[in-house]
């Protein structure tokens, strides 16, 4: 869970969305340091073969979710990876992405 300015934000709804558009394979959602808000939404995205990332499709996504989310459940930032971690049953591994943001920070909450 996710929380920005007090509000209780679950990624699951986000991931579940952005799988749907056509250029998203995979999809990974989290909390990273704010310091405003405590946590601000960020999404990794896996685009399909042959889509490339960068500030355009971020702008197209981020437009797809703010038509079905609330605003403060729209993702901030997107990052974009060739391939997204999982484990070898095919959970997605968060903390290897999430970690990166995080740093050696003792608490998640800034």
């Amino acid at each position: 869970m996710i929380i920005s300015g007090g509000v209780n934000i679950y990624p699951q709804e986000c991931e579940n969305l952005l799988i749907t558009h056509p250029k998203v394979a995979d999809a990974a959602v989290f909390g990273v340091p704010n310091p405003d808000l405590g946590e601000e939404v960020k999404a990794v995205v896996q685009p399909m073969p042959g889509v490339m990332p960068g500030s355009a499709l971020a702008e197209e996504l981020i437009a797809f979710c703010a038509r079905s989310l609330s605003r403060q459940k729209v993702p901030r930032s997107f990052d974009f990876e060739k391939e997204l971690p999982r484990l070898p049953t095919g959970k997605l591994y968060k903390r290897l992405l999430r970690d990166r943001y995080w740093g050696n920070k003792a608490s998640r909450i800034v």
